[in-house]
């Protein structure tokens, strides 16, 4: 019974960002792109203050899996690079928190296009 309500939290939290950038891209002149690297912003302001981390616990993937949740690892990461390395940590915290998931992107994303043979249109 334990999964169940861990995957119905992630589900109500995951949708609810969705809906709400659905409002956004529906109700404002704002661009998709510029909603997204507001919700990157968010995770990183959000984490920074110690508010996400709590969020992310409860909601799983609902709140890790989004954009919001690549801000939070990016703030985290700055935050434990900065206690291990003082200042320096504040230039690097977030490019080591985030390599794991960027190679694994990059990777797959070749990977794809490797398969699929993804090129110039065929005429």
């Amino acid at each position: 019974m334990d999964i169940v309500l861990k995957l119905l939290w992630a589900f109500l939290f995951g949708g609810a960002l969705c809906v709400i950038t659905q409002i956004l891209i529906d109700k404002t002149k704002l661009t998709p792109a510029r909603i997204l690297v507001g919700f990157v912003v968010m995770g990183v302001i959000l984490g920074a203050v110690g508010v996400y981390g709590p969020f992310a616990e409860l909601a799983g993937a609902g709140a890790t899996t989004p954009l919001s949740g690549f801000g939070y690892l990016i703030s985290k990461g700055v935050r434990e690079a900065v206690d291990e390395k003082g200042l320096l940590g504040a230039f690097t915290g977030s490019l080591t928190a985030a390599a794991g998931g960027t190679t694994a992107a990059l990777c797959f994303g070749l990977l794809a296009a490797v398969i699929c043979k993804i090129g110039k249109p065929r005429s």
